[in-house]
């Protein structure tokens, strides 16, 4: 995607990443530097703090777009600042997981951590969803499905798909045209079904295999100064793009989760709004990578818990709707209303990534489970010579 920075590659520590944490993969950390800088940013404990910084940002954008969504009906100003985040922050959130899962393989520990990091999260919180719905919508006949992922959920079976075909995406040829073929397929093929949200699994696959062929010097390229001062007009742009298109077109088409026919329009209208979309998110998520500090910040640490602040945000933005805060406030719908609005979602999703947080919900997030794998009979027979000796 982007030429190779002419910056040194020091051998940088393993780190690990499972959609908000680094639990899941070990990887080499890039070295993402600023131009005519000759070091890695600042780490702790073997962390990077550019994709710590990257994580907690696009988490940060994910919750204000969903404070957002309410607001766009009324105000188109609104529904253009939705339509260019939702442009990028998902695409920039899933190149990462898929950086992150270069290393990945069939390895006994690496399918336990897939286990433990993203398929325990998808079925507690699909069945905590499933019940509050119930509760807070006053929809007892809501089902629970871990065949049809609910809200936020998609984004974890849609992980451990793309973690298991990762080996497969390491032995084809050309990787990025094919993710991007299946997903424009998938974009006029209605007869896919909600099962396992694939529409969206297929669509946005492509960010996750752009993020397995990135090297640590093509982050370095975009945090370039002249790559930050282009994103400022590129960013203007598509706001103004944004604000023009609002009235004239769904946002649907950022979501990635309908075909071209289900959005009312012809096959090859949807082929070619996937592939425009496409390069629209990928520069938006350049620009967006250029902003991100390389240094340690103050929201650093809350890199790691961005998976918390996800699902967790999630109860409350589906619950403002349920109850209907947005109908009972009119003031909401003010200028005032509307940064209020996403102020709260930043604080909010902010406190959610805490450690005292991640403390209190690590249980579901990221368990051991020991009790549940088989050990390995060579490890053990080691045990027992150890303990002989």
């Amino acid at each position: 995607m982007f030429p190779a920075a002419p910056t040194p590659r020091p051998e940088l520590p393993p780190a690990r990443e499972a959609a908000g944490s680094h639990r899941t993969e070990p990887a080499a950390q890039p070295p993402a530097t600023t131009e005519g800088a000759a070091a890695s940013p600042p780490k702790a404990g073997g962390r990077n703090a550019f994709f710590d910084n990257a994580k907690y940002l696009a988490i940060v954008l994910v919750a204000m777009g969903h404070s957002w969504e309410p607001l766009t009906d009324g105000s188109r100003a609104a529904e253009a600042l939705y339509m260019t985040v939702y442009t990028f922050h998902m695409p920039a959130f899933i190149i990462i997981s898929g950086y992150f899962s270069r290393s990945f393989d069939m390895r006994k520990d690496r399918l336990q951590r897939l286990v433990t990091g993203v398929v325990v999260p998808y079925v507690l919180f699909e069945t905590a969803y499933a019940f509050f719905k119930r509760w807070a919508d006053d929809d007892p006949g809501h089902p629970i499905s871990l065949l049809d992922p609910w809200f936020l959920t998609w984004f974890l079976i849609a992980l451990f798909i793309w973690r298991l075909t990762t080996p497969l995406w390491k032995v084809v040829r050309w990787p990025i045209p094919l993710a991007v073929a299946i997903a424009v397929l998938a974009s006029v093929s209605p007869d896919i079904g909600d099962d396992l949200d694939l529409q969206r699994v297929l669509q946005f696959l492509p960010f996750f295999v752009l993020g397995l062929s990135l090297r640590p010097e093509h982050f370095a390229r975009v945090q370039r100064r002249a790559v930050r001062i282009a994103s400022v007009p590129i960013f203007a742009c598509a706001l103004v793009m944004a604000y023009w298109a609002a009235p004239r077109m769904t946002s649907a088409w950022f979501y990635h989760r309908d075909s071209a026919q289900e959005l009312g329009t012809t096959w090859w209208i949807g082929a070619m709004m996937t592939l425009a979309l496409l390069g629209c998110s990928i520069v938006l998520v350049a620009c967006f990578y250029s902003w991100v500090p390389t240094r340690r910040t103050w929201f650093t640490t809350l890199g790691a818990g961005t998976l918390y602040g996800y699902l967790l945000h999630g109860f409350l933005a589906k619950g403002s709707r349920f109850w209907g805060w947005f109908d009972d406030y009119a003031w909401l719908h003010t200028p005032l209303g509307e940064i209020t609005v996403t102020l709260l979602a930043a604080v909010i999703v902010t406190a959610l990534c805490t450690p005292p947080v991640r403390k209190v919900f690590r249980f579901a997030m990221e368990p051991t489970m020991s009790w549940a794998f088989r050990k390995d009979p060579a490890e053990t027979a080691r045990g027992r010579e150890h303990a002989t000796a």
